[in-house]
């Protein structure tokens, strides 16, 4: 029995998280699509659902009778029983020796794959990071800055994967080219607004549609020249020149026997959301979608919740992914926070200016992280920026370093499911109770 309007969003949010679990997306995909061949088949997955989805790929096709001859599953964590293939971790977000480890294994497990197999690659977010490895001319540590610098950029995350595809060995297609002339059926759970396969997992086997001339402008307007690595510079440079190729694009015949379908996103847990808000007796809509900058958001979901009138509780649902733009100056070195931490205060800070009561907001990363913090974000209300002060914090102040977790945490206001195994972007789930 629900009790409290936390324990409400809490029980919001888990709905959101189950509609999306990987194991039965995957089994609802293959049960409509897949029809039996004769030839070998290999399982790869790469993302933060990898096991989950390796598992059921691997239970699929052992009732048809095709066992897979072999595979690979690399994802953030120990793959645990009942999964037979390869289990392997990669780094993330931030990539590291970890991942350039994963990013061998799966070229070593690659070169077993024979013209005439089957391939099932599935991804989920967090694959740009788990294989990383710089393509040949390019120094891994300069990716590995890269990545780091991309992270607090502010740049929405189609311009990351833009930038940060070009320089990884196993991104913008090349997976495709190592594996082709194979028939490959790549399943995904989006991890973008528009589910657009370029961009989830920084596109390993979709066409980049991004020239390296438009990746150098992109680095020089919002990253800046300095952060343009001397061996970056010289790949771009040497790409534009035609010294080296450019990356696949669409039309190139290593796509010819790709095939790609979507099993899961952020809409699929907004609905799911729905249907359990609705299931409580609140009325529940969808409020839009989340980009821009977090703060902005906060204030503006905030703002839109306040004028909420209802004679019965009502939740608002958001999805999507924000940004966070970090100080570049390595003297105001932020705090510790994520995009839904900084949202959630935010947000409070807005009802505490307005006296709201009504509102309680959760915000949250649909895999139980937020940045580089053991939270999946926040539940807030009109009380919490009042227990932050009393804590001897200033949430302004907290706001403005970027230091959302400590000032969050002062008000126990701090969501902590844990990994989920899975990955759509984030939610928020705003409940305006009557009044």
């Amino acid at each position: 029995m629900i009790t409290s309007t936390r324990e409400l969003l809490e029980e919001v949010y888990r709905a959101a998280v189950a509609a999306v679990e990987p194991g039965r997306a995957m089994s609802r995909a293959l049960a409509h699509i897949i029809d039996s061949r004769p030839s070998r088949l290999h399982v790869i997955a790469i993302g933060k659902a990898a096991s989950s989805m390796a598992r059921a790929a691997c239970d699929f096709a052992g009732g048809l009778g095709r066992a897979p001859e072999g595979g690979i599953a690399i994802g953030v964590s120990a793959a645990g029983p009942g999964l037979t293939i390869k289990s392997v971790i990669g780094d993330h977000p931030i990539p590291g020796a970890a991942s350039l480890a994963a990013a061998s294994a799966l070229e070593q497990y690659l070169r077993s794959v024979n013209q005439d197999d089957e391939v099932w690659v599935l991804l989920s977010g967090g694959a740009s990071s788990l294989i990383a490895s710089p393509v040949d001319h390019v120094a891994q540590d300069e990716l590995v800055e890269l990545y780091r610098i991309l992270l607090g950029s502010g740049l929405d995350i189609h311009r990351v994967n833009r930038v940060r595809k070009r320089f990884s060995r196993w991104s913008a297609g090349r997976m495709a080219a190592a594996i082709a002339p194979a028939v490959t059926r790549v399943f995904a759970i989006s991890d973008v607004s528009s589910d657009e396969p370029a961009s989830i997992g920084s596109g390993p086997l979709s066409p980049d549609p991004t020239l390296a001339a438009e990746v150098r402008a992109i680095m020089m307007e919002s990253l800046g020249v300095a952060h343009i690595g001397p061996s970056l510079d010289r790949y771009l440079g040497a790409v534009e020149s035609g010294q080296l190729p450019e990356t696949p694009k669409l039309g190139d015949a290593i796509f010819d026997n790709v095939s790609y379908t979507i099993i899961a996103g952020n809409h699929t847990a907004l609905e799911g959301a729905r249907v359990r808000a609705e299931s409580s007796g609140c009325q529940a809509t969808i409020g839009g979608t989340l980009t821009g900058d977090a703060g902005r958001q906060g204030h503006a979901i905030a703002r839109q919740l306040d004028r909420i009138a209802s004679d019965r509780p009502h939740i608002v649902l958001w999805g999507g992914e924000t940004t966070v733009t970090l100080p570049a100056s390595s003297k105001d070195e932020p705090g510790a926070g994520g995009r839904c931490q900084h949202l959630a205060l935010a947000a409070a800070l807005h009802l505490s200016d307005t006296g709201n009561r009504r509102i309680t907001l959760l915000a949250a990363g649909t895999d139980g992280r937020d940045g580089p913090t053991d939270a999946a974000g926040a539940i807030i209300d009109g009380e919490t920026v009042g227990l932050i002060r009393r804590a001897g914090l200033d949430p302004g102040d907290s706001l403005a370093a970027h230091d959302s977790y400590r000032a969050l945490e002062s008000a126990h206001a701090l969501f902590k499911p844990g990994l989920t195994g899975t990955n759509v972007m984030d939610l928020v789930i705003g409940l305006v109770e009557p009044g």
